[in-house]
């Protein structure tokens, strides 16, 4: 049965103007997101969020999709498939982890899924890449047993597929943290790390068993960017690229090797929803919240190259929560020898260069959101107020509603909204939309060591309701980021600026 495409939540900024992070509409929370180039096209496969929710991706996956020759212009390709189309859950109370999606020999399109934390691998199909996909079956052994009911088995989750130019199939997985036994029908399965199976040209019986690939401890690992979830798996001129997070959980990691099998060397960090960067044992929770740019929580995507370029895919956190994660993307820079550097969070990821200088610009696009004390972790729901006085993103209305409008809440006395990266020419004056019962000033800085001060906008709000300030502006010519600091008693929920 055909799956009804919906309509797109809200309309995408990025069409007919210019592309931002996160890249697509401010009310839709797209986390995992494996972007794959079939034809002329890139989709973007993930998993699917609902804002204000109590727990992980209870949405139906969906697909968007853009042209190659442009990655700043996102198209809503609808519904794709639904969790209730497998027949282990009927009633829809199971819900859909990170997905990958691969083009078999026949042609077809196999998207791969695990329920939760069930410990089952199902598999879907279609014949085009948007969908819709119907239920194919679970990978199994060739008896007809599911891989994760046997005992010994490693637990299914997260899978990253690769079908390799010779055509063989092989299926990425694993979790580092033990999931209970009552959680996979009392099934005791192995937390070892991340594992590689080989699939049949079916595309969902086992041909060769599961091979511990990334231990996440002791010999083999990768010392303190050890694997915890979310493979993904790429080969590139001959090189097998595997994009993994590693247990600092806010951090996107690669490996690479020869074979898909055997033999992967750590590569480095690619990026860090926490914008953390440098190596090094990784600190406590607290002292990372102190160095990081950005509040931090897990991390999934997937390496994309395109036209010679290369772009890492990954996701940020929104409302205090795990909850509501949204789909971001960042080019990759590449050393003489081929490896990659770590990522910039930025504001223009996929815009192929800095943002005008003249124009308005929602809030919801700063890349960087700290108090003066640094930033927090979302470990899942903030209901007792873990980060109280801190802000964060977040959106006026509820899930659903084509009219929400993301922004900033709860900016007290110096926190900072960052913004990369403007080509400023001839900046006379910033406006900003902002609310609150606040007294102070929003400054206005070229730089993040609030050395080189561009504008000062005075605030004086006393009630609920959207009002622009304005401040007068004089700023160098070039590319520069913007920094938005609040000073003065009170807090302000910041909406969106404009530069004149």
């Amino acid at each position: 049965m055909a799956i009804k495409k919906a309509k797109p939540k809200g309309t995408n900024p990025c069409l007919g103007r210019q592309a931002f992070n996160p890249f697509l509409p401010g009310n839709e929370y797209i986390p995992d997101g494996e972007p794959r180039l079939f034809g002329d096209r890139v989709y973007l496969y993930g998993s699917h969020d609902r804002f204000g929710a109590p727990f992980f991706c209870v949405n139906d996956y969906v697909c968007w999709s853009a042209s190659a020759e442009d990655l700043r212009h996102w198209r809503y390709e609808g519904v794709i498939y639904r969790k209730k189309a497998d027949p282990w859950n009927r009633l829809g109370l199971r819900l859909l982890f990170a997905p990958d999606v691969v083009q078999g020999r026949d042609g077809r399109y196999y998207l791969y899924y695990a329920f939760d934390f069930m410990g089952v691998m199902g598999v879907a199909v279609s014949d085009t890449p948007c969908g819709a996909f119907r239920f194919y079956g679970h990978v199994r052994y060739p008896g007809g047993a599911v891989w994760g009911r046997r005992k010994g088995d490693s637990f299914p989750f997260d899978p990253g597929v690769l079908v390799d130019d010779d055509g063989r199939v092989y299926l990425y997985s694993g979790f580092y943290c033990r999931v209970p036994a009552i959680a996979t029908g009392g099934r005791r399965l192995r937390f070892e790390g991340g594992y590689v199976l080989e699939l049949e040209q079916d595309m969902v019986t086992i041909k060769r068993p599961q091979r511990l690939l990334f231990p996440k401890k002791g010999p083999g690992s990768f010392r303190n960017h050890e694997f915890f979830e979310a493979s993904s798996i790429r080969k590139y001129e001959g090189k097998y690229y595997f994009v993994y997070s590693s247990r600092r959980n806010h951090e996107l990691c690669y490996a690479v090797s020869d074979s898909p099998t055997e033999g992967f060397v750590y590569g480095g960090t690619l990026v860090s929803n926490g914008d953390i960067r440098g190596d090094g044992p990784p600190g406590s929770k607290r002292a990372e919240a102190a160095r990081a740019d950005n509040y931090m929580g897990n991390n999934h995507g997937g390496m994309l190259a395109l036209k010679g370029d290369y772009y890492i895919f990954y996701h940020r956190h929104t409302n205090q929560s795990s909850y509501s994660r949204q789909a971001c993307a960042e080019k990759l820079s590449r050393n003489p020898d081929g490896s990659f550097r770590q990522a910039e969070m930025t504001s223009c990821g996929l815009n192929g260069g800095p943002l005008a200088g003249k124009g308005q610009y929602e809030a919801r696009i700063a890349c960087s959101l700290r108090t003066r004390d640094g930033t927090g972790r979302y470990d899942g729901w903030n209901p007792r107020g873990r980060l109280k006085g801190h802000p964060y993103f977040t959106q006026d209305k509820k899930e659903g509603n084509p009219d929400a409008r993301q922004y900033i809440a709860h900016m007290g006395d110096e926190a900072t909204a960052g913004f990369k990266y403007f080509r400023l020419e001839n900046l006379k004056r910033i406006k900003a939309t902002l609310r609150g019962r606040a007294e102070g000033c929003l400054w206005i800085y070229g730089d993040d060591a609030c050395r080189q001060v561009l504008a000062r906008i005075p605030v004086q709000s006393r009630d609920s309701a959207w009002k622009a300030f304005y401040g007068e502006a004089k700023a160098p010519e070039g590319i520069s980021p913007l920094y938005f600091v609040y000073r003065g008693r009170g807090q302000v929920d910041f909406l969106d600026f404009t530069l004149e």
